[in-house]
């Protein structure tokens, strides 16, 4: 083919592509551009998911009448006057391709208002052309609205995914910015329900209030870094203590210079901080600002500006870790303090052990070991008979080819997940709660919630609004009680990043989950007995649902000959 020159329409829907990839991207830009504007508030509204309709609404600087046509120019920009400007960012937009490359993929108009003017102007655009611009009364600010998001590039329309999910990621970054800027006032509504609505008086704890809850807010802990501050980065922000946690990263926020940013180290310098305060798999809340001078820092390396490069990374890395720490072990929150379960000793009126001590072998209890424990591959088990419970952990079972180590919570989990799994919709019974109990959600977690709403339902929960991002749960399933199906929707809604498609199948893993035997649970000899029976009746007894072992196995022949050896 020879090589030509690419028409202006095509040019624009590609580059369009670079930095609009879903509604949350537009949301994202326009927000930008409130907050460079000086806006004091900024009204979000979404319907369907923001592929339907999108309005941003502030009441910043506005722009001029004459610039208005300009602005939607690429590369038309107000924050640089040379190319020297960019090594000293002040702004959160400055490249000048937001808003050409939102019209090129929308239809959009724009109701704007200069502070110097006396009436604003009303521009309307269809797929980047202009249809009409004229003047038209507005208070200081400007208003854009979209619609037929991505309707002229149906290939990208047809990789988002559902409404529900994409007004999650619309709901991720309006509650991150609102974090950033708490003396700006957020408003967001989806399809018709206010959603968030932060007081914008300049504490970041009323905006974490606002979305996080009061629960929340109250217990986390500020960072204080004069004894850490060096003259060229300061962090400054809330953190949680280790009692409160979540099931994955999305509510650790990170702010350079106030622009939202994407970073595995930080991510990383901050897990260290909290180690051996949080169990695996859990992570904390966090919103930390890091402000240092805008030429030690290159926001011009992704196109979307989530990613940044540090001129010191390792400085950076070490003041965040540093400054968490000393958040923890300064102002450490008292522990709470769970019952114990009761755990199973024989009563015996003799006060002295039976045997002697046995000198331990040299090395570790794994090293000795190693050559005859191993993990039960099988899919099918062999008759077992069962021999006891140890420390309310394990159940031990005979096997004609050595001992079985079985571990009680993941080997349940594994029968209760195939019970779940093999039921059909009219199956799945459900009990009415005396005392409904209330959930309290973010945005996020709301969207999650009715994301979810159907499968919940199918499952055997009953939920209904009970005000502005307050849930009742009034039914549940049959065999849970109360706080185990509390603690379980919790989980659930604290991983928006689920696919419609895996719903179902974490909400099942969830519920065998929840309602399994617990570690430290005492079982008699019948309740060890049927578990064992249910267990070599499972597709895979070997394995948890979530992948983790339900058997370790002591080879009879193999430890024979170690005894031997040694």
């Amino acid at each position: 083919m020879p090589i030509k020159l690419l028409d202006k329409a095509t040019i624009a829907r590609i580059a369009a592509g670079e930095v609009i990839e879903r509604p949350s991207s537009v949301v994202k830009e326009l927000l930008e551009n409130s907050l460079d504007a000086g806006a004091k508030r900024v009204d979000v509204v979404i319907r369907e998911g923001g592929i339907g309709y999108i309005e941003v609404s502030d009441d910043g600087c506005g722009i001029v009448f004459s610039e208005v046509l300009l602005a939607f120019e690429r590369h038309a920009t107000s924050k640089l006057s040379s190319f020297e400007d960019i090594y000293a960012i002040s702004s959160l937009g400055f490249r000048g391709e937001a808003l050409p490359s939102i019209a090129a993929v929308a239809d959009l108009e724009m109701l704007t208002a200069a502070r110097t003017e006396e009436s604003g102007t009303y521009l309307s655009l269809s797929g980047g052309e202009m249809v009409k611009h004229t003047r038209m009364a507005r208070s200081p600010g400007t208003t854009i609205k979209l619609t037929r998001l991505f309707s002229r590039v149906p290939a990208r329309l047809k990789f988002l995914k559902t409404p529900q999910h994409e007004a999650s990621k619309v709901s991720e970054v309006v509650l991150s910015y609102a974090l950033a800027y708490p003396e700006v006032k957020f408003t967001l509504s989806i399809d018709g329900r206010n959603t968030l609505n932060t007081p914008g008086n300049g504490k970041l704890r009323d905006a974490v209030l606002e979305i996080y809850g009061n629960d929340v807010a109250s217990k986390m802990l500020d960072l204080e870094t004069d004894s850490y501050r060096s003259s060229a980065i300061n962090i400054s922000g809330l953190v949680s203590p280790p009692e409160i946690s979540r099931s994955n990263r999305n509510s650790l926020h990170f702010f350079v210079n106030r622009r939202l940013i994407q970073s595995r180290a930080l991510q990383k310098a901050v897990e260290q901080a909290y180690s051996g305060l949080l169990m695996v798999g859990r992570y904390p809340l966090g919103v930390i600002n890091i402000c240092l001078d805008g030429a030690l820092v290159d926001v011009n390396i992704h196109p979307t500006k989530a990613e940044v490069k540090f001129s010191d990374e390792s400085a950076v890395f070490t003041s965040v870790q540093r400054a968490v720490r000393s958040a923890l072990v300064e102002k450490p929150p008292t522990p709470h303090i769970a019952e114990e379960a009761p755990v199973y000793r024989q009563e015996s009126a003799r006060q002295e052990p039976i045997w002697g001590e046995t000198p331990k072998p040299a090395g570790t209890v794994q090293q000795y070991f190693s050559p005859v424990i191993q993990s039960a591959k099988t899919s099918v088990l062999p008759l077992l008979r069962l021999v006891g419970q140890i420390g309310g952990l394990y159940l031990l079972a005979e096997g004609p080819d050595g001992l079985y180590i079985i571990d009680q919570h993941a080997a349940h989990e594994r029968i209760r997940y195939e019970e779940i799994a093999s039921q059909t919709p009219s199956e799945n019974a459900r009990q009415s709660l005396l005392a409904p109990f209330i959930l309290e959600l973010n945005p996020v977690q709301e969207a999650m919630i009715e994301k979810c709403k159907s499968e919940l339902d199918l499952m055997g929960f009953e939920i209904e609004e009970f005000g502005r991002r307050v849930y009742r749960v009034q039914s549940i399933p049959a065999g849970f009680t109360a706080p185990q199906a509390k603690a379980l929707l919790s989980e659930l809604v604290d991983n928006p990043k689920d696919a419609p498609a895996e719903i179902k199948e974490r909400l099942q893993r969830l519920m065998a989950c929840h309602t399994a035997v617990r570690a430290g649970q005492v079982l008699n000899e019948a309740e060890m007995r049927e578990l064992l029976l249910k267990l070599e009746k499972t597709a895979v007894p070997g394995h948890c649902p979530h992948g983790r072992p339900t058997i370790v196995k002591i080879d009879f022949s193999q430890l024979e000959k170690d005894f031997k050896r040694t």
